[in-house]
């Protein structure tokens, strides 16, 4: 059927709308949120990790940008005072970040004070968008024990470099278990794997691998506290971390070993990544 004239130019109009991203259409929106500045998620996390364990203040390399998005957004919710919206994703921007999670009735794991992807994402809403997203997946067993999706990937890849398998002595996700791992357990990304049969030269070989695929990890020892020869691994920005692991990963990319004394690291060096970090290569 052929338009009326008079309708000709309405119509033409709302069609060029559509396409130009006229106000209140899709395209307008979509080119609003678009024009929202960027929080790489991935750093952000990082710098929560390691900028609390800094005695310096150094910014963790690329997180600057976003960690200043954070920060005002908590400063203009009253949860951080504005001298502290610095770049630097310290122990109290952590605290901050930590009462606006609960303040989303967040608990346990969600209100730990790390970015996570629902808290991060609620807190830039009109402000910022949440790039190159990061998660621990699903909570699964292997093993016997349990750990997130994530983890297994990353020991999954460990095994591939390695070729050979790796048996668990303790997963993630384990309050109230094994004392003498002070908490680390209690989240998720960590794992302790054993070194039976393995000799010297092999147990070095599993610590650099696990490494080279984003764990914090390290060989212990009995003459360091009351536990067996083992391997201790912790997964470098996962979200769901204890803060006790969040320390500890702080502790490794300073050069540290992760115990309480915070002792040079002792391990194999390698290029610290993360997990999404080795994927692209």
């Amino acid at each position: 059927m052929k338009l009326p004239a008079y309708a000709a130019v309405p119509v033409a109009a709302a069609l060029l709308a559509s396409f130009t991203g006229a106000a209140g259409t899709p395209a307008a929106r979509a080119a609003g949120a678009g024009a929202l500045p960027g929080v790489d998620m991935e750093a952000t996390v990082k710098a929560a990790q390691i900028d609390p364990r800094r005695s310096d203040d150094e910014l963790t390399p690329g997180a600057k940008a976003g960690v200043l998005l954070v920060e005002r957004a908590l400063s203009d919710r009253n949860l951080l005072d504005a001298k502290w919206v610095d770049g630097y994703f310290g122990t109290t921007t952590v605290a901050a970040f930590a009462k606006f999670q609960k303040s989303l009735g967040f608990t346990g794991l969600a209100a730990n004070g790390l970015p996570g992807k629902a808290s991060l994402t609620r807190l830039g809403a009109d402000r910022f968008r949440v790039t190159h997203l990061i998660g621990p997946g699903a909570r699964v067993s292997a093993g016997g024990f349990v750990i997130d999706t994530r983890t297994r990937g990353m020991l999954a890849e460990a095994k591939r470099l390695l070729g050979r398998g790796l048996v668990l002595l303790q997963g993630s996700y384990n309050p109230g278990g094994d004392p003498t791992s002070a908490g680390t357990h209690d989240g998720g990304g960590v794992v302790d794997i054993s070194v039976e049969g393995m000799n010297s030269a092999t147990r070095t070989a599993v610590v650099r691998a696990l490494r080279r695929v984003g764990f914090a990890a390290w060989l212990r020892s009995p003459d360091q506290a009351d536990w067996p020869w083992h391997i201790h691994a912790a997964a470098i920005n996962d979200t769901d971390l204890s803060s006790q692991a969040q320390h500890q990963i702080g502790d490794y990319y300073l050069g540290l070993n992760g115990l309480a004394g915070r002792g040079p690291d002792d391990g194999p060096k390698v290029t610290i990544r993360t997990w999404e970090e080795y994927q692209r290569g």
